[in-house]
C-alpha cells in the first residue's frame, strides 16, 4: 500500500552523463516505466522523480578514482557543461524512442547543490558525520543498520585494490564522502562550489537522498535502480538519509538485473556494449528493443544477441500488422457475443492483469497476449484487448498506421525543416512544422529519422 491513498511517489536513479547511454541502461529505465505505467493503469497518481549526475560519480563507486563527468569531457575536448549537456540530450533521445515516459520532474545534481549542502550539515549536527582535511565522511559506525542492507555484509566491502586512490583520513574503510575538497587528487576539480567545509563538490550518494527528498518527501513510496546500486550506492543512501531524518527512507526498491552480452554484464567499463543508434543501423526499430526487454524479468539476467532481437522484431511486426488489418477490416456494427466468448475475454484480460500484477511478470503477461490473439474471439475484441494493454506494455500499437505515401511536396518541406533545425534555426523550422500541420501531416523526431502521421480531416 502507498504511504497516501491513491498516490504513488516514484524516484529512479538516473544517469551519468559522461557517455552514450547504452542498450544496459535501455533496459533499466524501460523496467520503469513499465512500473510506472501499472501503477496508473491501475488508477494511482504516480509522481515520478530522476536525477541526472553531472558531478561527483566517480569512476569507481565508491570514493575512488576520477570524476567521470571530467574524464568524459577530457577524452572529447569539451568543457564539462557541454559534455552533460550533451549527453543529457542523447539521453533522452533514446528514452523518446523507446516509448518510455518522461519523468514529472528531472533534476540534476550541479542544480541542487544547496540542498545537498544542508542535508551534509544536519548529518554533521547530528554526529553522524565528521570532517576532515580531505572531505567530509558519513560514519558508518553510528548507523548499525548499515550492516546487512540488500544482504550486503559489512565485511565484503572493506577490500580496495592498492592501485586505486582512496581517502586517507577515514575512520573505517567503508565511510564515505558526502563532500570532497579541492586538495590532492581534486586539487583541479573543475566543478566546485562553496561550502562551510570549504570549496569543493559533492560526493555522489547525497545527491540521490537530497534530491528525492526534496520532491518526494522524507519518506517515499518506490525507489529503483540498477543491480549494480545494491553495494554501495543504495545502502549509502538509506544510511545517510535516515540518519538525518530518523524516519523510513523509500517503502519498496525495485532492481533491474544486468543485461549481459556473452555473459558478461553489457557496460561502458568493459567496452562490450551496444547503443540504441547500432541497433538502427542493423535495421531493426527501437521498439523490437522494447518487446526483447518485455521477454525477461527483471530480476533474470538477459542476454543480449542480434538472433534474440530479430526474433523480437518478428514478434512485433506480428503484431502490428494485426493492428492494421483488423482495423482496416472492422466495418459496421459489431455482433452479440455469446456468454461463452464474452468470458473468455473476461478470462483473458484477468489473466493477463494477474501476471504483470505479479511482479511486474511481463514474460507470463506476453504469454497470455498471444494466447488471445491465437484464440477463436472475435479480431476486433482481440484489438480491443490488445490496446488496453498496451498502456501498459507501451509498444505505441495505436499508431500504427499503414505504410503512407508522403507526397514529394511534404517531403521537400521536411527536409528544409531538418536543415533548419540543424542551423538552430528552430522558429523557422516550427513554422514549417504548423505548414506540414496544415496540409494534414503530422511529423515525430526520432533518433531513427522522422515518424509521419497523417491527420484526419
Amino acid at each position: 500500500m502507498p504511504l497516501k491513498k491513491g498516490k504513488v511517489g516514484l524516484y529512479t536513479c538516473g544517469v551519468t552523463v559522461y557517455d552514450h547511454a547504452h542498450l544496459g541502461h535501455g533496459r533499466k529505465y524501460v523496467n520503469d516505466d513499465l512500473l510506472k505505467r501499472l501503477l496508473t493503469y491501475n488508477g494511482y497518481e504516480v509522481k515520478h522523480v530522476q536525477n541526472v549526475t553531472d558531478v561527483g560519480h566517480l569512476v569507481s563507486d565508491a570514493d575512488e578514482g576520477e570524476d567521470k563527468i571530467e574524464k568524459g569531457a577530457n577524452k572529447l575536448g569539451k568543457t564539462v557543461w557541454e559534455t552533460a549537456d550533451m549527453f543529457i540530450k542523447s539521453f533522452f533521445e533514446t528514452m523518446d524512442s523507446l516509448n518510455i515516459l518522461r519523468p514529472d520532474t528531472i533534476c540534476r545534481a550541479t542544480e541542487n547543490i544547496p540542498e545537498q549542502i544542508a542535508l551534509v550539515q544536519t548529518l554533521i549536527d547530528k554526529g553522524f558525520a565528521y570532517d576532515t582535511p580531505e572531505a567530509v565522511y558519513f560514519d558508518i559506525s553510528k548507523f548499525p543498520r548499515y550492516d546487512g542492507l540488500f544482504g550486503q555484509k559489512l565485511a565484503d566491502k572493506m577490500t580496495v585494490r592498492e592501485d586505486v586512490h582512496t581517502g586517507s583520513c577515514k575512520k573505517h574503510p567503508t565511510d564515505f564522502v558526502l563532500w570532497f575538497k579541492l586538495v590532492g587528487r581534486f586539487e583541479k576539480h573543475i566543478m566546485q562550489w562553496n561550502s562551510p567545509w570549504g570549496v569543493g563538490f559533492p560526493g555522489w550518494h547525497i545527491e540521490c537522498s537530497a534530491m528525492s527528498m526534496k520532491y518526494l518527501g522524507e519518506s517515499f513510496d518506490l525507489h529503483t535502480g540498477g543491480e549494480d546500486h545494491l553495494p554501495i550506492h543504495h545502502p549509502n543512501e538509506i544510511a545517510q538519509s535516515e540518519a538525518a531524518t530518523g524516519k523510513p527512507f523509500a517503502k519498496y526498491w525495485l532492481h533491474t538485473t544486468f543485461l549481459m552480452v556473452d555473459g558478461q554484464k553489457m557496460s561502458k567499463s568493459l567496452g562490450n556494449f551496444f547503443r540504441l543508434q547500432d541497433v538502427l543501423e542493423k535495421g531493426f526499430s527501437a521498439l523490437s528493443l522494447r518487446y526483447l526487454y518485455l521477454t525477461a524479468h527483471y530480476r533474470t539476467p538477459l542476454n543480449f544477441t542480434w538472433s534474440s532481437l530479430a526474433a523480437a522484431q518478428s514478434a512485433l511486426d506480428k503484431i502490428n500488422a494485426f493492428v492494421k488489418s483488423t482495423r482496416n477490416n472492422v466495418q459496421g456494427t459489431r455482433i452479440e457475443l455469446s456468454k461463452e466468448k464474452l468470458k473468455k475475454i473476461d478470462e483473458y484480460r484477468d489473466r493477463f492483469l494477474q501476471a504483470v500484477n505479479n511482479d511486474l511478470n511481463f514474460p507470463q503477461g506476453l504469454g497470455v497476449m498471444w494466447e488471445m490473439l491465437k484464440s477463436n474471439i472475435p479480431d476486433y475484441d482481440k484489438l480491443d484487448l490488445l490496446l488496453d494493454w498496451d498502456q501498459i506494455l507501451g509498444l505505441d500499437l495505436s499508431n500504427v498506421q499503414e505504410n503512407l505515401v508522403i507526397p514529394d511536396e511534404v517531403k521537400k518541406l521536411a527536409a528544409d525543416r531538418d536543415s533548419l533545425r540543424k542551423s538552430g534555426k528552430y522558429v523557422e523550422a516550427d513554422n514549417i512544422r504548423m505548414q506540414l500541420e496544415k496540409m494534414g501531416w503530422e511529423i515525430k523526431d526520432t533518433n531513427s529519422g522522422p515518424q509521419w502521421k497523417q491527420l484526419k480531416n
